[in-house]
């Protein structure tokens, strides 16, 4: 047996799974803005390269680390292509596609379970930290973005809670073309109409 010399340990069996108990401990206390890599490879007493090496950035690791099923940054992607005047629908198509897609019922599940287990301030890190990321960047000289965007993520949240939680025959039963055409001039609205 080869003694291992001292310091940081490269990627070994376990490594993986070492980092994302770092990582969720860390976004657990300092949420997703005020957690590095640097902490997080401290804690999990590995080189920071491994995190890029297995997860690419810190939101690739956020993901990651609280076991979302599909990509957030990846099903957003044409939100940073989009005409301005058409990202909330773009946005809202995005969102729909996920929850009507095969890791829909996982997304909801854990969003139920966050929910019910008090993990709030993770799913709140996800929506602000990435989801509403590509927002931000496209509206960076908005006035009162912040405002803006939670406007914005509140009729999200809402009618997650009502189609896919609460269930609501109406909301439930609107294709999602429809649901776009009624529900997008709002959310446009919010991000650049007046408030």
């Amino acid at each position: 047996m080869t003694a291992r010399r001292p310091g940081r340990r490269t990627g070994e069996p376990n490594t993986k799974d070492e980092i994302l108990t770092a990582a969720r401990k860390l976004f657990s206390e300092s949420g997703f803005e005020r957690t590095t890599l640097r902490q997080v490879a401290q804690d999990a007493g590995v080189d920071v390269a491994l995190i890029s090496h297995y997860f690419g950035n810190k939101r690739g690791l956020f993901v990651a680390s609280i076991e979302f099923p599909s990509d957030p940054v990846a099903v957003l992607a044409p939100m940073h292509e989009c005409r301005i005047d058409d990202l909330a629908e773009v946005g809202l198509r995005a969102v729909l596609g996920v929850w009507t897609s095969p890791a829909g019922p996982a997304v909801v599940a854990r969003f139920r379970q966050a929910v019910a287990s008090g993990e709030t301030d993770l799913i709140r890190d996800l929506l602000t930290g990435v989801i509403l990321a590509p927002i931000r960047e496209r509206l960076h000289d908005q006035t009162d973005l912040e405002l803006r965007l939670s406007l914005y993520a509140s009729q999200i949240a809402g009618l997650l809670v009502t189609r896919e939680l609460l269930t609501l025959p109406a909301v439930v039963g609107t294709d999602i073309d429809r649901l776009v055409e009624v529900v997008a001039p709002n959310l446009q609205r919010y991000l650049t109409g007046k408030i």
